[in-house]
């Protein structure tokens, strides 16, 4: 078959009416996965090779959902794709099946029993995308995070084996964590469209607004709403830390790598003085080479 972003699928009315088989569909996960964030491959190296297909799979449901909602250009066009994403996810769960995401996925979600309410969030957040542009106050960023981020998470812990509430509720605390870095680090790429994720409410307790970014004017009141920005970020991400030593070593490797990841960027906003209206605070392949080896030394000598 014919390997095809999804941009580029959509508007091919050859792929979209072909059939495939499963270990074509299985071909096409693989590949989507490995062919765009260069992180993905530092995730399958650590984890079980048993489970790698299962997480492209995974991958390619959020990765189709996330260029529907953000690479079509057009967001009445986007909310139309990600109601026919919506239908084939429950086309999927009524057992029948096209796409060859939705083909590689079924055996998947039925092994790990994977809830429809989780795949369903993701979709939900990229349609809200289309519509929401600002937040008001935190309560309403984090809601966001919580169909944005914590369903990817639950995911990969059901993937490898948990499911209950406690260890649920760390994930969150972590992927709301790293979705809050996200969202400071890009600061700029974000309003280039349209979007801005720092609560307006954080921005006027600091006599701070909106103009400052679209001016890229750096103020003092703008630094101070960072930096309360990345103190809230921080925060999440301690209070996620122990879920690490509450799973087994591949996954805690893993978990340990997220959470240092996500803490590198927020100490390079910190680095550059919080000022993220100049430049995009980046983290660096030394860095993220040092992030590896540290975490495989921790799990060495501190999570045997």
């Amino acid at each position: 078959m014919v390997q095809l972003a999804p941009k580029d699928f959509v508007q091919s009315a050859e792929a979209l009416n072909d059939t495939y088989n499963k270990e074509e569909a299985e071909q096409y996960t693989r590949w989507l996965a490995t062919h765009h964030y260069e992180n993905f491959h530092v995730v399958t190296f650590l984890l079980p090779k048993r489970l790698h297909q299962d997480f492209y799979n995974v991958y390619s449901f959020c990765r189709w959902a996330d260029d529907l909602g953000d690479e079509i250009g057009d967001p009445a066009e986007s909310l139309r794709l990600l109601a026919w994403w919506r239908r084939e996810l429950e086309a999927m769960y009524a057992g029948e099946v096209r796409h060859p995401v939705f083909i590689a996925l079924e055996g998947t979600v039925r092994q790990y029993s994977l809830p429809i309410q989780l795949f369903s969030d993701l979709i939900t957040a990229f349609e809200q995308d289309q519509t929401v542009t600002r937040y008001q106050t935190w309560e309403d960023l984090f809601a966001y995070c919580r169909y944005s981020a914590n369903p990817v998470g639950r995911l990969v812990l059901r993937l490898c084996g948990y499911s209950d509430a406690e260890r649920d509720a760390l994930s969150d605390k972590t992927c709301t964590a790293l979705q809050l870095a996200n969202f400071w680090q890009d600061v700029l790429v974000d309003y280039e469209k349209n979007r801005i994720y720092l609560p307006l409410d954080l921005l006027a307790m600091h006599g701070s607004s909106e103009r400052d970014i679209a001016t890229r004017n750096f103020t003092a009141p703008f630094k101070s709403a960072m930096q309360d920005a990345v103190g809230v970020s921080r925060k999440f991400f301690l209070e996620g830390l122990p879920l690490v030593k509450m799973v087994d070593k591949r996954l805690a490797i893993d978990l340990d790598l997220f959470n240092r990841g996500g803490l590198r960027v927020l100490d390079k906003i910190a680095e550059q003085n919080y000022n993220v209206l100049a430049s995009r605070p980046k983290v660096s392949k030394l860095d993220r080479v040092a992030l590896v080896a540290h975490a495989l030394l921790r799990a060495a000598f501190t999570l045997m």
